[in-house]
């Protein structure tokens, strides 16, 4: 199941929308002491990013920039479905179904995404990409398909059509309309990039936030940790305000994806068609679960896991939860009621702390 994107890796697709901007997390997490905490921030992918960062070492600022760009413009190149001459693109456009050489990264998303997909019963899809189009989603213009639509687009569909060749380092589709979009993982793919580079210049203490979704390793120069925000789903006034403030106990490392329903729908004679499609079926989903949030320590699989928690809903969610240990936190719309609930997981974790959990 694809999410929405912010990103403007791949075609837009559902929405995933989640942790607040970094300006309000660090509004909420208080002033910073010695050494001071470096910023960066910009624009890629379609969606704004933000880091803070800091080292008792010196790392310049100018340096952690470049190497951003050129990190940023290599995933633009290899990922971006808006680009006709990303390897993606030229994936896509391609019928051959011969062998075709992959980078490592790009075959380590294939096998996040059979992985998820395999163990939600198919809800996690990055080939759904016909669908979106077929719903008009693409376009900001419904179309409601019939059955018969439905059935032709769901069989140039699944990740068991897309093969890997590990030694090889390459891949093949089996058929030839295959299509393959990570807007799913895009984000949190990017996160995981832009923490290697920090990583790599020796900082081990950051928040790196990229469309919302985070990565959040250490703590701040005066021994506080960092605090961030998971976003009220729904808002009175369109702008993002707090629904949970999260203080970060794990000092390692945790990721912080989320997905949500509530900003992407369309009405069609007063009835509301969500952007989130289960594969499966090939219709929009139906349940009550507006925003799903999960902690992990990969941010390409905790995003994946985000999304696939928007197609299966709370209560197939908390099962598939509990079985892969994940930490989710689920948000429902009951009613125009916000209900919120965890996974077992995270209920039992002490990496992170809910400020209505604290005495």
């Amino acid at each position: 199941m694809l999410t929405a994107t912010k990103s403007r890796i791949s075609l837009p697709a559902a929405l995933r929308v989640g942790a607040l901007s970094l300006a309000t997390a660090l509004m909420l997490s208080g002033c910073s002491q010695p050494p001071k905490i470096e910023k960066v921030e910009g624009y890629a992918q379609g969606t704004t990013y933000h880091i803070s960062f800091w080292s008792d070492s010196s790392v310049p600022v100018t340096d952690v920039k470049t190497s951003f760009n050129n990190t940023l413009a290599q995933i633009d190149k290899e990922l971006s479905t808006w680009r006709n001459d990303s390897y993606i693109s030229e994936f896509n456009h391609s019928s051959s179904t011969a062998w075709q050489a992959a980078s490592d990264d790009f075959i380590a998303l294939i096998h996040i995404a059979k992985d998820i997909n395999q163990k939600s019963g198919g809800c996690y899809d990055p080939t759904i990409g016909p669908l979106f189009d077929l719903w008009g989603f693409k376009k900001e213009s419904l179309h409601v398909p019939s059955q018969q639509e439905l059935a032709a687009a769901k069989a140039d569909l699944g990740m068991d059509k897309l093969e890997v060749d590990d030694t090889g380092k390459r891949i093949r589709k089996t058929i030839p309309a295959l299509q393959i979009d990570f807007s799913s993982m895009g984000e949190g793919y990017t996160i995981s990039k832009l923490s290697q580079v920090l990583e790599a210049k020796g900082v081990n203490n950051y928040l790196v936030e990229f469309g919302g979704d985070m990565k959040i390793k250490g703590h701040k120069p005066n021994g506080d940790k960092w605090r961030v925000a998971v976003e009220r789903p729904v808002s009175d006034n369109g702008n993002p305000t707090p629904y949970q403030i999260v203080t970060i106990n794990d000092e390692s490392g945790v990721s912080l994806d989320t997905s949500g329903t509530y900003h992407h729908y369309f009405d069609d004679n007063g009835k509301e068609y969500s952007h989130i499609l289960n594969p499966n079926t090939g219709q929009p989903v139906i349940h009550d679960l507006v925003s799903a949030s999960v902690f992990g320590t990969d941010p390409r699989v905790s995003d994946a896991w985000a999304t696939t928690m928007l197609c299966l809903g709370q209560k197939e969610g908390a099962k598939i939860a509990q079985q892969e240990n994940l930490e989710v936190f689920f948000i429902e719309n009951k009613q125009g009621k916000l209900v919120n609930s965890t996974s077992q997981t995270l209920a039992d974790s002490s990496r992170v702390t809910f400020e209505s959990d604290k005495k």
